[in-house]
């Protein structure tokens, strides 16, 4: 497995925060802490735009994901809004992470929680090309469930 460099630009208000990581050797993701000066509450129903206090430099040819923990998801109904929220190679800002609350009681997030991850992959330049018909399969134009859902007997 090759080993992507990326540049990473720390923010004012971002003194002692961990840098993007993986928790594990076979995780895609990297969590990302919140660097909020004071406790922030997110009530159900509510966004909120979090800081990082993070800037990176993509790569050309590459974006950053920013994704929901599946954990804040599961135990709190909370998730990255836009997600994936897409960070393009020749962005510069601080990286903000837009959490909503789902769930039905208020959440906290303190500084340096672990609130989203960061998934680093390439991304292809595409040139459309207009036809007249498109190639069929055997799907066509089958969609939102049209293959059946839970309890359907056929296959």
């Amino acid at each position: 497995m090759g080993v992507l460099e990326i540049e990473l630009r720390r923010l004012p208000g971002s003194d002692g925060l961990p840098a993007p990581r993986a928790m594990s050797d076979g995780a895609s993701g990297m969590d990302v802490h919140a660097a909020v000066r004071e406790p922030l509450v997110i009530d159900p129903g509510e966004r909120a735009l979090v800081p990082t206090g993070l800037a990176i430099a993509v790569p050309a040819g590459f974006e950053a994901q920013v994704r929901s923990r599946s954990g804040l998801a599961l135990r709190h109904g909370v998730c990255v809004l836009n997600g994936p929220g897409t960070i393009d190679s020749d962005y510069r800002g601080e990286i903000g992470v837009i959490l909503a609350n789902l769930g039905g009681e208020p959440f906290r997030v303190e500084r340096g929680d672990r609130i989203a991850q960061l998934v680093v992959t390439s991304v292809e330049r595409v040139v459309w090309r207009e036809a007249a018909e498109l190639a069929t399969t055997a799907r066509q134009d089958g969609g939102f469930g049209h293959t059946g859902g839970h309890g359907d007997s056929e296959p």
